[in-house]
């Protein structure tokens, strides 16, 4: 009524262009030196043939903020099944899910020494946890069962589900459909407490989903990181570093977990997704398990198939294309060997030297017996003797 009396013409912001809603906690205000995750996995040596671009991935979390730099203009409208509806999964009051988001695609070129996975793609946040509580509550499973066939109907191409609860009818056949819809799905194997009883976390447990284990800066498994057989792979699981929900700084997570092991996981999968569209999600899944860096026995229940990587799991040629680019390569050229006819001439001189030595061996008996009956160069042995 004020702006009609003012004749200011002021309408209120449509929900397509109202600011992104600025929730959370706020973290240090800037990072000296990249995260050793980033040292470790090099994803930019991989960007050069994929950056992510085209791929949306979903993380099913606490939210996502959209108001960092890191994260500004790469977060889509997601939802709330929580009860911030109005916040389209965009407001993050734990900081969990921004971080996850940050390391899967965060921008790079923020003049901060961080950047994601996959920096080209683009994220679909979706709240389903209010907080970071261990909780068995039975409509979680429920929830995040939701929110997989929401992201499925988006056209999300990866799932990053960095949480863990019990299994459900409800979850399982949600898993089942998004694979079959070929949706890439990663999730966190699970974390557990020293003395705690170790049980397998779901939906990492389900077939077909990417089960990720948590590794430390020696590469050796993260104590918390829960151990099994349906464990597929590993990724930087301890001493975290990724963007906070509110402000421009970034947190620390010394336990860090395997949430964001998954989230190293999940920005691969996207790079594999944009480099190889038409795989399938069990191609990709054993890209990167092919491509990992493998324990010595090749696969245990702490870190499956070993340490993601990225640069190996985009460029590697696996045979996974109808037409591999490796039927067209030739054969690689032995280099020039400036000392080549050098060696040619030896190895002849010393088979020569050989014939000639073995000649004389065999000849040497054969001219003392000549001598015995008489023989002399240039002489006949069947020709008469003067008298």
């Amino acid at each position: 009524m004020l702006a009609l009396l003012l004749g200011t013409g002021l309408v209120a912001p449509s929900p397509a262009t109202a600011a992104p809603p600025t929730c959370g906690p706020e973290g240090e205000e800037g990072l000296a030196q990249p995260p050793w995750a980033l040292r470790r996995l090099e994803p930019a040596s991989a960007w050069p043939l994929s950056r992510g671009a085209g791929v949306t991935v979903a993380v099913i979390d606490s939210g996502v903020s959209a108001t960092h730099p890191l994260l500004s203009g790469q977060v889509l409208d997601g939802r709330d099944f929580n009860n911030l509806p109005a916040n389209k999964g965009q407001c993050d009051l734990v900081g969990h899910g921004t971080m996850i988001a940050g390391i899967i695609a965060g921008r790079e070129g923020t003049g901060v020494p961080f950047s994601g996975i996959a920096p080209a793609a683009r994220i679909l946040p979706i709240r389903v946890l209010p907080d970071l509580k261990d909780t068995n509550d039975p409509q979680l499973p429920g929830q995040i069962a939701a929110a997989i066939d929401w992201a499925v109907e988006q056209g999300a191409d990866v799932i990053n589900l960095s949480l863990t609860t019990i299994p459900g009818p409800e979850l399982t056949a949600a898993v089942e459909r998004a694979l079959a819809k070929q949706v890439v799905l990663v999730a966190a194997a699970g974390n557990q407490q020293e003395g705690q009883q170790s049980r397998p976390g779901y939906p990492a447990a389900y077939p077909g989903v990417l089960a990720v284990g948590g590794v430390n800066e020696e590469g050796g498994h993260v104590g918390t990181s829960i151990s099994g057989d349906y464990v597929d792979i590993a990724a930087p699981g301890l001493n975290i570093i990724g963007p906070a929900p509110r402000g421009a700084g970034y947190r620390a997570e010394p336990n860090g977990g395997t949430s964001y092991a998954a989230a190293y996981v999940s920005g691969v999968a996207a790079l594999v997704r944009a480099a190889y569209p038409d795989l399938t999600p069990e191609q990709i899944a054993e890209r990167l398990e092919r491509t990992a860096d493998n324990p010595p026995e090749g696969h245990n229940a702490d870190i499956g198939y070993g340490m993601v990587n990225p640069y190996r799991a985009v460029s590697s040629l696996l045979g996974t294309r109808t037409n591999p680019p490796a039927s067209a390569i030739p054969a690689p050229m032995a280099p020039d060997d400036p000392l080549g006819w050098q060696r040619t001439a030896a190895i002849w001189t010393a088979l020569v030297g050989g014939l000639i030595a073995a000649l004389l061996l065999i000849g040497r008996p054969i001219v003392s017996r000549g001598r015995e009956r008489g023989w002399r160069p240039g002489r006949r042995t069947d020709a008469p003797t003067a008298g």
